[in-house]
């Protein structure tokens, strides 16, 4: 099964955030990527008459509503679009514009109508890593292995990546002696080791240095140890694939290497429940929607954990961050936690959607502060 995915960039999450019009339509549904997506087009449609209904109880523009229904309808009728599929998709929808993601992880179905887009369940996406590379390292052979949803494993070209340890030291074979004899048995491979894979994380540095993204070792000792202790990536994941690599193909390496990508997303949903736990006696530790919203105003919120299914109808005052909810989830309302994740998100505070068992005190949000509100 091939994932056909495509998760926006920071950017483009920025560009929905700041998206203010008075039709704005955003549609979630699961897709199915081994389906031959009748089943998905039918309930986009259903979706959007649903839209379509709640734009026109509101009294917006007929011009704005039948533009929007038109482009939704147009979605559903693009047989080609509908080949490629991941396991949800996301629908964003103005009178102006038509975006669509599709995303690796599983959402239900959910239709919102208000002035701005509903956001928060497209930063699952974003909020542990769907990518790494693998560096399958041994003394024979080198190459870097990109693992992401959307591509097919495959070796990244890597400009001056050593070929092997040999031929880098320019040896027949490292157990060779210098001219010397200094380098001799045991000790003068380990000193090639280090050398080559010093080399080897040089090479890597132009390559990995904009991504910001795992890097997951496979290899075998004493050169796993022995890379380590020279690496300069600070994103370099404990966990090693073990084994040798030379006889792992690229698909079997990204198979356990989305393992390890599982595990270290989930220690860091750990760290941070860890860490709300701890700033609690502090009053630095929130879980009060009404606090929430103020605090997001103001700046004052470094870490916000939202549920992912969840949606507050209601409205925050730009100014105060006064909290209004309100029971009617229509055309006028707006999602209070996307609105809350927008503020985050643009004072520089990480937002993370997760489950709401991983939402700290039970509620739909929950926020680590920066410093302590006053009453």
């Amino acid at each position: 099964m091939s994932l056909h995915t495509d998760i926006p960039t920071r950017a483009q999450v920025e560009l929905l955030l700041d998206s203010v019009s008075p039709v704005s339509v955003s549609i979630y549904l699961a897709t199915d990527p081994v389906s031959n997506g009748h089943a998905e087009q039918t309930e986009l449609a259903n979706l959007a008459s649903e839209a379509e209904r709640q734009l026109v109880e509101a009294g917006r523009e007929k011009a704005d509503i039948a533009t929007v229904a038109d482009a939704l309808a147009d979605l559903v009728d693009d047989s080609q679009f509908w080949r490629f599929q991941a396991r949800s998709l996301a629908v964003f929808a103005t009178p102006e514009s038509l975006t669509t993601y599709r995303l690796p992880h599983r959402l239900g179905s959910v239709v919102e109508v208000s002035d701005r887009f509903h956001v928060k369940p497209l930063l699952r996406a974003l909020t542990f890593p769907q990518i790494a590379f693998v560096l399958a390292l041994a003394q024979g052979s080198v190459r870097l292995i990109e693992v992401a949803p959307d591509v097919t494993p495959g070796p990244v070209e890597v400009s001056d990546l050593p070929h092997d340890v040999a031929s880098f030291a320019g040896k027949a074979s490292i157990r060779s002696h210098s001219p010397m004899g200094r380098l001799q048995g045991a000790e003068g491979e380990r000193v090639r080791m280090r050398q080559y894979a010093r080399a080897v994380d040089q090479a890597l540095r132009p390559v990995l240095g904009g991504f910001g993204v795992p890097l997951i070792l496979a290899a075998t000792e004493p050169l796993d140890s022995i890379y380590r202790s020279v690496s300069t990536y600070p994103l370099l994941a404990a966990r090693s694939i073990a084994g040798n690599a030379e006889r792992r193909s690229d698909a079997e390496l990204a198979g356990e290497a989305r393992s390890v990508l599982d595990e270290l997303n989930a220690a860091a949903l750990r760290d941070v429940r860890d860490l709300y736990v701890r700033r609690e006696p502090e009053s630095r530790a929130v879980s009060d929607l009404t606090v929430i919203a103020r605090a997001a105003t103001f700046g004052a919120i470094d870490t916000l954990l939202v549920d992912i299914d969840e949606s507050v109808p209601g409205s925050i005052d730009e100014q105060t961050g006064g909290l209004e909810l309100s029971a009617a989830d229509d055309a006028v309302n707006y999602g209070v936690l996307d609105e809350i994740a927008r503020r985050v998100w643009r004072t520089g505070g990480s937002v993370l959607a997760v489950r709401r068992d991983d939402v700290p005190g039970g509620g739909p949000a929950a926020a680590i502060l920066r410093y302590a509100l006053g009453s």
